[in-house]
């Protein structure tokens, strides 16, 4: 069995994933706005919980994603979903997310169909399982996807 990641851990670190955020106290010290450092296909499971949201490039992210997943693994991200003020108000929010952002990396998708290879999109994932949890601060989109062959 491969690695699984929990991205942006801070301090939420899980027992059998690797840690791992920009600073301590995490278990690997990684910068995710630059090429992620696990070889392409070699990561079992990602959990990111409250971390998409601070990387700028989405199509980037979700790129690198894609790229370090193992075919038919798993993702499973948390984001504050627009048009809540939990999506606007944290001032190291550097992309804002809803459900239609994830359109554009959804196999079979009209968005995906049009628009990937025009914008550099080579991620490419089905939807698991999603639904949205009402948090103190407004609503956040949890979202488990599943990494599918670029070709769907």
């Amino acid at each position: 069995m491969g690695a699984k990641l929990n991205l942006g851990c801070s301090s939420a670190h899980h027992p059998g994933y690797l840690n791992v955020d920009i600073a301590p106290p995490a278990d690997q010290i990684a910068d995710l706005n630059k090429q992620w450092p696990w070889a392409d296909s070699s990561i079992d499971a990602i959990l990111g919980i409250d971390i998409i949201e601070h990387l700028p490039n989405k199509i980037f992210t979700m790129n690198e994603l894609h790229r370090v997943l193992k075919p038919g693994a798993m993702a499973e991200l948390e984001v504050p979903i627009t048009p809540s003020d939990c999506a606007f108000a944290d001032p190291t929010h550097a992309s804002f997310w809803n459900r239609k952002s994830f359109c554009y990396y959804e196999a079979g998708h009209p968005y995906h169909l049009q628009y990937a290879v025009a914008y550099g999109i080579t991620a490419c994932f089905k939807v698991a399982e999603e639904y949205v949890r009402t948090m103190r601060d407004g609503p956040k989109l949890l979202i488990k996807l599943e990494k599918v062959d670029t070709h769907v």
